[in-house]
Formats: structure tokens, C-alpha cells, sequence
């Protein structure tokens, strides 16, 4: 996988993000922080102390913050996935 979604259940940004990305056949590999421990703190040092989703850490560890699916879509395009 190129990148990992830190999601929520209850997330509604989350949940379109995650439905426009299978729509374009972009697979990812997903963890929900309130169910895995640890993971909070990953979505909190790349978003500046919040635990802010969905969160993207793509293979070259850099991150975004609910991005688009065409942000999601060009960063892909420059990691060559």
C-alpha cells in the first residue's frame, strides 16, 4: 500500500474520503485510532498536537490532512503508485 488512513468510526469526512477513493480504485491500507492503541499519537504529531482525520501518511512519510480524493489521487502520481 502507498499510504494509511487514520480514520474514526463515527467520521463523516472519513467515510466520504474512504468511498470516493474505492469509487477510483485507490486502495489503501486503514486504522481506526480509537481501536488501536498507539495510533492516536501518529495523527496528533503530524496534525500539531489534534487528533484531526482522516489523516494520510503515504509510503515516503509525508502526510495529509482530510484531503481531497485529487489531492490523494496527484500525491499517488508523484510516488509513482
Amino acid at each position: 500500500m502507498s499510504f494509511t488512513m487514520y480514520s474514526t468510526s463515527w467520521c463523516g469526512y472519513c467515510k466520504r474520503l474512504k468511498s470516493q477513493l474505492n469509487d477510483l480504485g485507490i486502495t489503501f491500507d486503514e486504522v481506526n485510532i480509537e481501536e488501536v492503541p498507539g495510533t492516536a499519537e501518529i495523527v496528533e504529531k503530524v496534525n500539531n498536537g489534534n487528533q484531526t482525520v482522516p489523516t494520510l501518511v503515504f509510503s515516503d512519510g509525508t502526510a495529509m490532512t482530510n484531503p481531497s480524493a485529487k489531492q490523494v489521487q496527484e500525491k499517488l502520481q508523484t510516488l509513482g503508485a
